[in-house]
């Protein structure tokens, strides 16, 4: 049992590679996609869009599936349509057939993205400590890889297409490759038991999960709203306001990045000494500091100061809040991560969007100070995670008492 549960864990990290490495993929291939298509920047922000709403669609349908089937076939089926569908937007030839592609990929993507997660709730219960931190910090790792295969892929001479349909060949045959690994579940049996916890629990109290959900989902937003803010204003920030060269611009973001990987690698251990609850809270106290140190910050060193904490605050609180949505209820894991990184996943589209129309209104790092207010409300909210039922649940898993 004990190797299997090595292998289901080595295979999930192996998923939130191959996730973060397919939409590494195409986000390396967006100028040449553009070009292809011949659309201004402008059309391919509004297609964009589709790609947002096509993962959450698959987020939402995603969730329901894995309690039924089990991740055991969902994950799999999702990592090989997402590879089979990433040459799609390098096929388009037109504004109307990238955005279908661009729908299908994302639905695919969001598939693949909420039954790992759900996957990796049952892994880390199996494991009875905290390792949802680690495999998020894959996930940064397959969008190396994916820069270093185009930029292979390129000296190779490999097009767009070519280049797009080997490396969603290759992630069809891992995806497929690693499913024997996953832990077995057993829906059936799965469902039957959440029936008999179902007549056995007061609706109160059942009520009171979904409630804590979505409250959980609701701070996913806000979380995912600041790190989208940092992917698209981080090196904006340093080249309009602080008046850097672009080079020197463009490591605000890949400090902001190093940051989270760095934080998500080392967020496990904390988790397991110090409780999921204390890393929210402080994680996201910290990212407060750190962008208001952005936004108000006498200089360029400030601003790397900055961006650097901000990362590092951030980077644990995602994770904790996708796992304690998992646990609320193991019967319905697929279900609540769903809906947590459903609408996680609109802030993520929503804060670069923000932050612009905010500017219409105050200087950039001005703007930035929503983030700091959205950071302080996660803060205060932090204790949502140890509360009721929930806080049994992970006691249990972790083996600690009340």
């Amino acid at each position: 049992m004990e190797r299997s549960l090595r292998a289901a864990r080595v295979a999930t990290y192996v998923y939130f590679v191959l996730c973060g490495t397919l939409m590494g993929a195409w986000v390396v291939h967006i100028p040449a996609v553009e070009e292809r298509v011949g659309i201004s920047h402008a059309t391919l922000g509004g297609l964009l869009v589709l790609l947002g709403v096509g993962a959450f669609a698959g987020m939402q349908m995603a969730g329901p599936i894995t309690d039924r089937l089990g991740p055991r076939v969902v994950v799999p089926a999702g990592g090989a349509l997402c590879g089979a569908t990433l040459v799609l937007p390098g096929l388009a030839h037109d504004p109307w057939t990238l955005a279908g592609a661009l729908f299908v990929f994302g639905f695919c993507n969001g598939c693949l993205d909420v039954s790992m997660n759900a996957h990796a709730v049952h892994v880390e219960k199996a494991y009875g400590r905290p390792v949802m931190s680690g495999f998020h910090a894959t996930f940064s790792v397959g969008g190396v890889l994916a820069s270093l295969v185009a930029a292979g892929a390129a000296s190779a001479g490999l097009g767009l297409v070519a280049s797009m349909a080997a490396t969603g060949a290759v992630g069809i045959v891992i995806a497929l490759a690693s499913a024997s690994a996953l832990l077995p579940t057993d829906p059936a049996g799965t469902s039957a038991h959440s029936a008999d916890e179902a007549e056995a629990s007061p609706a109160g109290a059942r009520h009171s999960t979904g409630g804590r959900v979505w409250l959980l989902a609701v701070l996913a937003l806000m979380v995912m709203l600041c790190e989208g803010a940092a992917n698209d204003w981080s090196a904006l920030h340093l080249k309009d306001v602080l008046g850097a060269p672009a080079g020197t611009a463009a490591f605000a973001y890949g400090t902001f990045a190093a940051a989270m990987t760095v934080g998500r690698l080392v967020t496990d251990r904390l988790v397991a000494r110090f409780g999921s609850t204390a890393i929210l809270r402080h994680g996201s106290a910290m990212a407060a500091v750190g962008i208001t140190l952005v936004a108000l910050g006498p200089g360029m060193w400030a601003a790397f100061a900055g961006w650097a904490l901000f990362g590092l605050g951030l980077s644990g609180c995602v994770p904790q809040l996708f796992s304690a949505a998992g646990h609320a209820d193991p019967a319905a894991a697929g279900a609540n991560v769903s809906r947590v990184a459903g609408l996680g996943y609109v802030g993520m589209l929503a804060g670069p969007a923000v932050i612009g129309w905010l500017t219409h209104l105050v200087a950039l790092n001005h703007a930035f100070v929503l983030l700091t207010l959205l950071c302080v409300t996660t803060a205060v909210a932090a204790g949502v995670l140890h509360t009721g039922g929930e806080r049994t649940g992970r006691n249990e898993m972790l083996g600690v008492g009340h």
